[in-house]
Order: structure tokens, then C-alpha cells, then sequence
């Protein structure tokens, strides 16, 4: 079995790319959500729903988000009635939430509401919340405190960050399953994922990096990082607001004291002597998930350096 953690829309490009290389039920997927929110009194997961969509072969590759050929007439009819319409909840993802918000009313964990959803679409792969408690990634800005998905969508990014910080995760505990998983697993890959806002919460959560400290198979992370900027998103202006170098060498020091091995783009060659003071090994190639070969291509070069 093969861990991978994983959030956002990077991460679900390599989960993606890995579940046509191996055998998709040998994958774990450990799932960021701290950025998950209600909205409409809907409970809303969307690193969950995009590892779902991605792995049910219902993920819109044209928005990177959603479910493909969805329609929006709820949308367009709450718009009419002046409610927010921000964050763009298409018709099939809403009976997502509202099958979640059920189930959660009813005093279901929210790992076995994602067990049961995932059951439904027919994945293989299991998937895991990183917690079942409510953990929250608030965003300081110079206009005040908002909620990671007011940040990225609602404000587009724009504003200028001062702190990122995860309500919550100090008392949290990993969901069932997640530390089980990491200790029997033959290898563990971090995504190109955010390393502030979609793997940072997962880090945080008690057990879960000392888990990783000490296993004893390989682990190899991938930077979400070409140059200074994020391969998509707001990493390096998030990475910035923490005092952390937006590079790849800034994502991996994050990592470095569990990661065996990290992957860089060939553009990022010239880190290389700076990464390998960090006391793991570089490995230099193309990280750019365009197209569908691209992340199959990874994902083989990827699962090699675990098996070694």
C-alpha cells in the first residue's frame, strides 16, 4: 500500500496520474480539511470532493474543480434570490453536500461520511480525512481575519496575507485509520500540494508528523514549486507570509526532517547543492502535470524512488 497526503488541485493531478499506474486500491489518500466550510448550511469538503471527483473520473479538467458537464441552475436561482454565489456550487456537487451535511446531523464521522460517498462512486481507493474534528485555516490579512476559501476564491488571492494559522488543530486527533495507514504502508508521498494550506494542516494535526519521523520505508515529496512562484495557486505568496523562502528549497525544509527524497522541476537544477545540505535527495525532472501522460509519467518516476 502506498500512502500519499495530499490537497488541493496539484495533489489530485499526481493522485490521478498514480491511480492509472498501480492498482488504484493500493492507494491511501490522507486528505487536507482545513479548508473546509459551510456554506448555503451546506457542509462542504473540497480537497475531499476533488480527490473523490479526480478518482471517480467525474473532475472537470478544465476548471481543475467540480464535476464535468455540471449545470449551475441552483446557482443561477440563488443569485436571483440574493444569496452569496461566490464560491460556484454546481447541481451534482450540491447533492454531495447535502448528503454529507445529512449524514454529519446525524452524528456520522466525517471519516466514515467520506468512506460511505467514496463506496458510492464506486472508488477503490480509500480515503482518508485528516481528522474528524473541525479544524480551520483562518488567513490574517491588514483587513482582518478571514477563512482560507474567503481568501482564495471569494478575494481571488488578492489580499495581502500577514499570518496563516489552523483553528482547532492543537486538540484535533488523525481520523481513524490515518496513523495505521502511515505505519503500514510500503511507501508515502507528499504531493505538490500547498505546503501552508494543504499539506501544513495535516502536519499539524498531533501524531501525524511523528508518525511519519519514524517509519522506516522510503518517503518522497514533490515541490509545488517552479522558481518563485507555485505551479498553480498561492503558495509563494502564503509560503512569504510565513517566512519561508518561496522555492522549492523553502518547501522542502519543511520536510526535511522526515522526507527521504524530493522532486524538483529541471528548471530548480541550481538548488540542488543547497537541497542536498538538507540531508535528502534530489531528484531532478519535468513536474509540470499538463496532460494526462504528464501525470502518469510522474506518477511511474515517482513510485520508482519509493520502491528503492
Amino acid at each position: 500500500m502506498i500512502v500519499v497526503l495530499t490537497g488541493g488541485t496539484g495533489g489530485a493531478k499526481l493522485i490521478e496520474g498514480l491511480s492509472h499506474v498501480i492498482d488504484a486500491a493500493q492507494l491511501t489518500v490522507v486528505c487536507n480539511t482545513a479548508d473546509d466550510f459551510i456554506l448555503h448550511g451546506l457542509n462542504i469538503s473540497p480537497d475531499l470532493d476533488t480527490i473523490m471527483y479526480t478518482l471517480a473520473g467525474m473532475s472537470d479538467p478544465a476548471k481543475g474543480w467540480g464535476i464535468q458537464d455540471d449545470t449551475f441552475t441552483v446557482l443561477t436561482q440563488l443569485e436571483r434570490l440574493g444569496g452569496e454565489t461566490w464560491f460556484k456550487l454546481g447541481d451534482r456537487d450540491i447533492a454531495t453536500h447535502i448528503t454529507r451535511t445529512r449524514l454529519l446531523g446525524a452524528g456520522v464521522k466525517l471519516s466514515d461520511v467520506t468512506d460511505k460517498l467514496r463506496n458510492s462512486l464506486g472508488i477503490r481507493t480509500r480515503i482518508l480525512p485528516m481528522s474528524d474534528e473541525t479544524i480551520a485555516t483562518r488567513v490574517e490579512t491588514r483587513e482582518g481575519e478571514i477563512s482560507f476559501q474567503e481568501y482564495f476564491v471569494k478575494q481571488g488571492w488578492q489580499a495581502e496575507v500577514k499570518n496563516v494559522f489552523y483553528a482547532g488543530v492543537e486538540k484535533s486527533h488523525p481520523a481513524p485509520g490515518v496513523l495505521e495507514a502511515i505505519d503500514a504502508a510500503a511507501g508515502i508521498i507528499i504531493c505538490p500540494s500547498n505546503p501552508v494550506t494543504s499539506i501544513g494542516p495535516i502536519l499539524a494535526v498531533p501524531g501525524i508528523r511523528d508518525a511519519l519521523k519514524r517509519v522506516s520505508v522510503s518517503i518522497v515529496g514533490v515541490s509545488p514549486m517552479i522558481g518563485e512562484s507555485a505551479i498553480s495557486g498561492p503558495a509563494h505568496k502564503l509560503m512569504a507570509a510565513q517566512g519561508i523562502e518561496s522555492s522549492a528549497l523553502g518547501a522542502a525544509k519543511g520536510y526535511a526532517d522526515f522526507v527521504d527524497q524530493f522532486v524538483i522541476d529541471n528548471e530548480d537544477e541550481p538548488l540542488t547543492k543547497k537541497l542536498e545540505t538538507l540531508g535528502i535527495g534530489v531528484v531532478k525532472t519535468s513536474i509540470r502535470m499538463k496532460t494526462l501522460a504528464d501525470k502518469q509519467a510522474l506518477a511511474r518516476q515517482v513510485l520508482a524512488l519509493v520502491d528503492k
